[in-house]
């Protein structure tokens, strides 16, 4: 079902693209962001497809992300508005409730405003502030790659889009668990790659970020891969991160991106979040 048309397309003033995946009856608007940056919401196709929420899932790219590139509106240099140009989409359609794998979670609790848009919130394998990065690094050093040292002087060399999609295909180890390594690697294989995106948040986002806000009321599902190597999922068992408004579900056996691995307990985590959701009058 990857190759499957999308049945509709439209940007925001700033140039969010917004592309619908599926559609069944409710009243919900789901908004699938990337982590990445840089690697478009393509990644999260696989995802989409295996929800059975009720409502619209729609694809979300910021202006520069991605496959998005040059869209209409954008400014000059699309960066400038991430990562608040996220209201946009939030405003665009009635009843949202975003969804932000990796970074892109990280982007949605960069933008406080999103709090009284949003009807539901999703982060999957994701973090409250830049504090994952020193154990990812220190992961890569107990499990060296070779291919992707290789990879990245490669890219050093000549900076284009498909030398950093070299980099993610090498990296499909610390991604993925043995089970799910071949669908992880395909995965990382057939994505947009876009180096601008990336160079902006290593520049202007990654090692600074710290959240911003954080749900006072607003029904919040995290979901962490078991065996995620990527970003620590640890954070989150602190007592800040708990109350009645939040669920939290661990995916035993999957690693960063869970529903590789574990795809119906995911789509599971989301039915059982759905059901916690309040669409407005």
């Amino acid at each position: 079902m990857h190759d499957a048309a999308f049945t509709t397309e439209f940007f925001t003033p700033s140039g969010v693209r917004l592309r619908q995946r599926s559609s069944r009856p409710g009243a919900f608007n789901w908004l699938l962001l990337p982590g990445g940056p840089g690697i478009g919401s393509e990644s999260l196709l696989g995802l989409a497809d295996v929800l059975d929420v009720p409502g619209t899932c729609w694809m979300v790219d910021l202006p520069g992300d991605g496959s998005n590139v040059s869209p209409p509106g954008s400014p000059e240099v699309p960066f400038d508005v991430w990562p608040r140009v996220l209201v946009e989409a939030a405003r665009a359609l009635p009843n949202c409730v975003y969804l932000g794998h990796s970074t892109g979670g990280m982007y949605l609790l960069s933008v406080p405003e999103l709090e009284t848009l949003l009807v539901g919130m999703v982060l999957v394998s994701t973090a409250p502030d830049a504090g994952w990065r020193a154990p990812f690094f220190a992961m890569t050093q107990r499990h060296p790659l070779p291919e992707v040292d290789a990879a990245s002087q490669r890219y050093d060399a000549e900076r284009t889009n498909e030398r950093l999609r070299d980099i993610a295909v090498a990296s499909a180890e610390w991604n993925f668990t043995a089970e799910g390594l071949d669908t992880g690697r395909e995965l990382l294989r057939r994505m947009p790659y876009n180096r601008a995106a990336v160079d902006w948040s290593d520049r202007a986002f990654d090692e600074t970020y710290v959240h911003t806000w954080w749900p006072r009321s607003l029904p919040t599902l995290i979901i962490s891969g078991a065996e995620d190597r990527i970003v620590q999922q640890t954070p989150w068992s602190q007592p800040a991160f708990q109350g009645p408004h939040i669920l939290h579900r661990t995916v035993e056996g999957a690693a960063h991106f869970p529903w590789v691995e574990r795809p119906e307990a995911v789509a599971s985590a989301m039915r059982e979040f759905a059901s916690r959701l309040t669409p407005r009058p």
